[in-house]
């Protein structure tokens, strides 16, 4: 009778041991859980032009979707913003800050010397781009040598590069149409571009529509503050009777100096951004480039969550808009065709 009772005491010691082990178990999967989900996740923020993280419009909208996603600056994120001001060495300089700081992930600014800075300093880093104007399947020169594509194709990346896409090339036959049918009367139009190989393949694009619209094109390159310089003097010289404006981050950092050009030779303009209609341009047509900034904050939320980048396709703007200040119109003295400023999804008055 002992022995039955001591070997029920023995099954029940084991048995304690067995669920104390158990509970041990799940008490550390869930204390483990609770750390990985407040665990500070580092995001590096790459941008080549001169603004400020409080003055930034694009980070703004990406920061205001990341809380909407769980991640709050202080508590759970950190954004490691980094501005470039225009400068090739100082924006590879912070490219680099950002990979010694280890950061989860990097976010650019939709344009390519921000971008092609990530791909230099970082092979293995998650890069989200919120947009970029230049095709990420075809090699490119920069630093004057030939680099390899950014990703491998758009539905599977591979490598460490992800993000969206404006569709520029795509975008601007719209643009020049919407110009024309604005001011009819115009056949000369200035067409500033970010650089020279960008100029060539935006040419064959709309060649076809330009001599349908029987239109001269001036193209110059404003890559850089020299070529952008040139190109507001030649300008001046030839005189063009309507103006393109494509975006870039001399240019936008610019951008008092190309309205106020425009303005004062009362030049019918279309731009790529309508952050330049925002501060007194005419029109622009193009992706909501906000709305590129919070569908990039998802990216983020998905590589922070254990996506891997070269998995996630890169996908196409879903929003565009066509912006037209009415007020610049009337101060200019433009007489844009009723059709076409009935056709504008927002008339800044």
């Amino acid at each position: 009778m002992k022995t039955g009772v001591r070997h029920a005491a023995t099954g029940n010691c084991k048995k304690g041991q067995v669920f104390g082990f158990v509970l041990c178990a799940l008490l550390f999967v869930l204390c483990c859980s609770a750390e990985a989900q407040q665990r500070v996740r580092r995001i590096g923020y790459l941008s080549s032009g001169k603004a400020s993280p409080t003055s930034d419009p694009g980070l703004s909208a990406f920061r205001t979707r990341l809380r909407d996603l769980g991640y709050v600056e202080g508590q759970n994120a950190v954004i490691e913003a980094r501005y470039g001001e225009l400068d090739a060495g100082q924006l590879a300089a912070h490219a680099a800050e950002l990979v010694s700081l280890r950061v989860d992930v990097i976010l650019t600014s939709p344009d390519e010397p921000a971008i092609r800075a990530a791909q230099l300093a970082t092979r293995t880093i998650p890069v989200v781009m919120p947009g970029i104007v230049v095709d990420p399947l075809e090699p490119t020169f920069w630093g004057e040598k030939q680099r390899a594509p950014l990703v491998a194709s758009l539905a599977n990346p591979g490598g460490n590069f992800t993000g969206l896409t404006n569709l520029a090339s795509e975008l601007h036959a719209k643009r020049l149409e919407l110009l024309k049918e604005a001011f009819p009367q115009i056949s000369r139009v200035a067409l500033l571009w970010p650089r020279a190989q960008q100029q060539k393949q935006t040419l064959k694009d709309i060649d076809d529509l330009r001599k349908a619209l029987n239109m001269e094109i001036l193209s110059l390159a404003a890559g850089s503050l020299e070529d952008f310089e040139r190109a507001l003097t030649t300008m001046a010289r030839d005189k063009p009777d309507a103006l393109f404006v494509a975006r870039s981050q001399v240019i936008l950092s610019h951008q008092a100096r190309v309205i106020d050009f425009a303005a004062k030779r009362r030049l019918p303009s279309m731009f790529a951004d309508s952050l330049f209609v925002e501060h007194g341009g005419l029109m622009s047509y193009g992706p909501d480039t906000l709305d590129l900034y919070r569908r990039a904050a998802i990216y983020v939320d998905k590589i922070l969550k254990g996506a891997r980048p070269g998995e996630l396709p890169i996908e196409r703007p879903m929003k565009f808009e066509f912006v037209v200040n009415g007020k610049t119109a009337k101060q200019l003295g433009l007489n844009m065709t009723p059709n076409v400023l009935a056709r504008a999804d927002r008339v800044i008055r």
